[in-house]
């Protein structure tokens, strides 16, 4: 069993995190300090949500372009409802997640109906939803939000000393519960994982592969939903410009955490665990006074790392299996 723990990738993403937190303390001590850990977690919620829609899409075998463009106007309805309306907040946070489910759906129907493979779906979602925003917005941010949604946005609990836990990291937890739940005990859930192993096969056993899809695609809209409020929160405004190309950056996080951008392979907690090792290494970088360029260089190159080492290890199980048929 113990061996079994060790050969896990979640592992082995956990002793990157460790070695790479010691390298990082020697840089600069005030890496390993409870505050900058809260702040760093704070910080990288919006990312992890995100990252937990797109760990669905691409165990389906797809993938999500248009979430820069989700996320962007998420935070404008957000902002938007604050200044505009007397609306409970809560009533925004839903508001925000049904938007960003309707444009997951709409993803999911172009892929399933008209037969668009998704990168080009989303791609074509993605700049036409953006378009739209920044000529509503004019690129504006919007500031000014109301004092009561301010006081949430520095909300936190189990507050000792440095420690606390900020509301945003709250939800982000929350929505890992719900992916978990939904990938682990549900059956929908192992519809998703059999959708991206085999569609034919899925549909042998009884799954409507479109269906699956389309519910895939309208689930991570709506987790990009609550990341625009969450991020809207924390920023204290919305800027239409903030998440634009962050896109990539969002599918390596799933990627480094396990997940195949080919289908069938991913876990919530090695996206938990890819979410820490991302925001680990930007903010070390950050601590370290790299000079920006540098820090955009080096999330490229781990991004076409984290990538390259997917499809190379399913390429050698898929010539392990192939050699296995041969024998038999």
């Amino acid at each position: 069993m113990i061996k079994n723990i060790f050969k896990k990738k979640e592992f082995s993403i956990l002793a990157i995190i460790v070695a790479l937190s010691i390298v990082l303390t020697f840089l600069s001590p005030v890496f390993l300090t409870v505050g900058n850990f809260v702040d760093m977690a704070k910080g990288n919620a919006v990312f992890g949500i995100m990252a937990l829609g797109m760990l669905l899409v691409l165990i389906s075998g797809g993938i999500d372009l248009s979430v820069t463009a989700n996320v962007t106007l998420t935070s404008l309805v957000t902002g938007v409802l604050l200044m505009n309306t007397q609306l409970n907040m809560f009533i925004i946070l839903i508001a925000a997640m049904i938007v960003g489910g309707i444009v997951g759906a709409i993803n999911g129907l172009i892929i399933t109906k008209i037969k668009i493979p998704p990168m080009v779906a989303t791609l074509g979602t993605n700049s036409i939803i953006l378009g739209s925003v920044l000529f509503v917005t004019e690129g504006n941010m919007i500031t000014g939000l109301p004092k009561w949604f301010q006081d949430f946005g520095v909300m936190s609990f189990f507050n000792i000393g440095e420690f606390r836990v900020p509301v945003q990291v709250v939800f982000y937890i929350l929505a890992a519960l719900a992916t978990y739940f939904l990938l682990r005990f549900t059956l929908l859930g192992r519809g998703i994982y059999a959708v991206g192993g085999s569609e034919s096969s899925a549909s042998r056993v009884g799954y409507n592969v479109d269906n699956v899809k389309i519910f895939i695609y309208a689930f991570c809209g709506v987790l990009v939903g609550l990341a625009g409020f969450i991020n809207t929160s924390i920023v204290q405004g919305v800027n239409p410009n903030t998440f634009i190309g962050i896109d990539m950056t969002i599918i390596s996080i799933a990627v480094i955490g396990g997940a195949s951008t080919l289908g069938g392979v991913g876990t919530v907690l090695g996206t938990v665990l890819g979410t820490v090792l991302m925001a680990s290494i930007n903010n070390g970088l950050i601590l370290a006074r790299v000079p920006t360029f540098y820090q955009k260089i080096v999330m490229g190159a781990i991004i076409l790392l984290a990538v390259t080492i997917d499809v190379t290890n399913r390429k050698k199980e898929k010539a392990k299996l192939v050699r296995v048929d041969v024998e038999e």
